[in-house]
């Protein structure tokens, strides 16, 4: 299946607190988007490896994702290599998308900056025809998206572009909560986190509201380009 946009996100959830919204709006409007996870985060103080499994699948549902897979790397151990980038590689052949979403280039937890920088490497190395892939025994074609945009995490980073997600917010909260494990749940007292504290998902909220009021909205999304972006006409600017 070619897919739209491809989303990379080293642990299941960075998808859905990053940019849940910019995928609800994009499958809206009628694009086929997915999401690949490369960890199971079974590193996680709460929950296991199989409970985030089954809560990626049920927020998947939510989104109406066209595909989810997970490459299941070692969480807090893969390394940006060759095996690695690889393994990228033959996902971004396999679904062949035009725009790819990834994970923050820095941020609080180091996963999250690995990630990206793999992602942004093995992207490069996709449109390579010299760099040989194979998928269910059969060679896979060179490909290399349009564009990679980095979703911003815990630590905040300086748009380049903005995405109104007003209108699935609450889509967006819904796919959140369904990593109960995770977030912050009044039956769910044991092991207290950073970010199952009630504090971080009003935090999530708070810099969704305070990107929005840039561009007259109230909620928005923001991601960062490692290269300019530009547009046909003056009039697309909002």
């Amino acid at each position: 299946m070619k897919l739209d946009i491809l989303v990379f996100a080293v642990h299941p959830d960075d998808a859905e607190l990053g940019c849940s919204g910019t995928i609800l709006k994009h499958i809206a409007a009628g694009k086929k988007v997915g999401i690949v996870d490369l960890t199971r985060g079974e590193l996680g103080t709460r929950g296991t490896a199989d409970t985030r499994d089954e809560e990626a699948a049920k927020s998947a549902v939510i989104l109406g994702l066209h595909a989810r897979e997970n490459l299941r790397m070692r969480d807090g151990f893969f390394k940006n290599d060759e095996e690695h980038q690889l393994q990228v590689i033959r996902m971004i052949r396999k679904y062949r998308p035009e725009i790819v979403l990834s994970n923050a280039s820095h941020d609080r937890h180091p996963d999250h900056g690995r990630a990206g920088d793999l992602v942004n490497d093995a992207l490069f190395l996709s449109g390579l025809k010299k760099v040989k892939t194979e998928l269910d025994g059969s060679d896979q074609e060179a490909w290399r998206p349009k564009i990679l945009l980095q979703y911003i995490q815990d630590r905040y980073i300086e748009p380049d572009i903005l995405i109104d997600v007003t209108d699935y917010w609450d889509t967006k909260m819904e796919a959140v909560h369904a990593f109960s494990t995770q977030f912050f749940n009044p039956n769910n007292d044991d092991h207290v986190t950073y970010i199952s504290s009630p504090k971080f998902l009003k935090m999530i909220e708070a810099r969704a509201r305070d990107l929005g009021k840039y561009i007259g909205a109230t909620y928005a999304e923001g991601f960062t380009s490692r290269k300019y972006l530009g547009v046909d006409d003056l009039f697309q600017l909002r």
